[in-house]
């Protein structure tokens, strides 16, 4: 039978200088950042708080890295076994390198959206820089993981041996990983196009393919639109490139609101002038800028009489028509109910006495008598 008793005491002290290291980086971790945690919450500054946050998770992992890499050269082994154990602790810490990288992307990105607000009306500034950073980020987050996969390939001799027969190839291989790749990579084109000429941004509100909503993030390849009845549409990038839609913030929030109504010839369009003045300005929906009331077209049994007013953005603005068709429809209904639509036609032959059937009179000429 064979004698294990050597074979694990010759194991039994690198695993207790590994394990040793690593518990060690934790603690010096965990200290690192009780600390910080302890400065961000008495400073109570925007990047030192994200910092802290975003930077505990990839630490985590970078410590214990580290620390492995110093021990490994005091570890009793074949040093063929050390360069193995090294070239992978050597690819963790390049991947968790990477992940800070990208979570101080984020940091950035905190402290830029905490210098702009976007809970006011006219947040145009705010959601613009919101707009350029998200995307620009997710744009460096995706070269930072292409870069990274590259050095960690690197770092493997075989590659350099073959990277000359595959130069030739490089083209061809290109040129079809492209053409199968046509519609993601018009997407991050079309990414890169937003954050710089912004057709669209953040909490704009648009119309897209009939449905009114507002934009709610814009991802790499995709921008999701939060419609009015809380449905999200996944639009591609390149849609906004290619397309016509609605923006109606493009410029400024505030917005016009309109209401018509369609009435008798014989309705008072002063007194339905007045009362409009009167709702809208005893509307806090009101921005105190647009009010008038005209009448905008004529057909052959109505008249068409438009409402315009304005709004400091698109919710109140929605909010604000049908406060106003609804009261103006009340005022009409109480005030002026002959004023409502009628449909009139014009009787002939009737009787020349003049009397109805029932025998109600009528008062129109004989022979010709006018209904509505």
């Amino acid at each position: 039978m064979t004698d294990l008793s050597g074979y694990e005491h010759a194991w039994l002290w690198p695993a207790v200088i590994i394990g040793a290291s690593i518990v060690l980086a934790l603690v010096a971790h965990g200290i690192v950042f009780a600390v910080g945690k302890r400065l961000a919450k008495r400073k109570a500054q925007v990047i030192v708080v994200s910092l802290v946050t975003h930077a505990e998770g990839p630490t985590r992992w970078i410590f214990p890295l580290l620390a492995l890499i110093l021990a490994l050269p005091t570890l009793p082994v074949r040093s063929s076994l050390v360069e193995i154990v090294r070239h992978l602790v050597g690819l963790g810490v390049i991947a968790a390198v990477a992940w800070l990288i990208i979570f101080l992307a984020d940091v950035f990105s905190n402290a830029i959206y905490a210098r702009y607000r976007t809970d006011i009306a006219d947040n145009l500034t705010a959601r613009r820089v919101r707009t350029q950073i998200a995307v620009l980020r997710r744009i460096f987050s995706i070269l930072v993981i292409v870069v990274t996969l590259a050095i960690m390939l690197m770092t493997f001799p075989e590659i350099h041996q073959i990277g000359t027969s595959l130069l030739a190839s490089a083209g061809i291989v290109g040129l079809v990983v492209g053409m199968a790749m046509k519609s993601t990579l018009s997407n991050l084109v079309a990414g890169v196009q937003i954050a710089l000429t912004e057709p669209i941004r953040i909490d704009d509100v648009v119309i897209v393919a009939g449905d009114w909503g507002w934009i709610e993030e814009i991802l790499t390849t995709y921008v999701i639109v939060r419609t009015w009845d809380l449905r999200r549409l996944v639009v591609p990038l390149s849609y906004f490139i290619e397309n016509v839609f609605q923006n109606w913030t493009r410029r400024t929030s505030d917005l016009l609101a309109y209401v018509y109504l369609y009435v008798d010839y014989t309705v008072p369009v002063e007194e339905l002038r007045g009362e409009f003045r009167r709702i809208v300005q005893a509307s806090p929906l009101w921005d105190h800028k647009v009010c008038v009331l005209q009448v905008s077209d004529a057909c052959e049994s109505t008249i068409q009489v438009r409402a315009l007013t304005s709004a400091a953005d698109s919710s109140k603005a929605w909010d604000l028509r049908c406060e106003v068709r609804e009261k103006l429809i009340t005022f009409l209904q109480e005030r002026y109910p002959d004023s409502l639509p009628k449909t009139r036609a014009v009787l002939r032959g009737l009787p020349e006495n003049g009397q109805l059937a029932n025998g109600h009179p009528m008062g129109a000429p004989a022979g010709e008598r006018v209904a509505r």
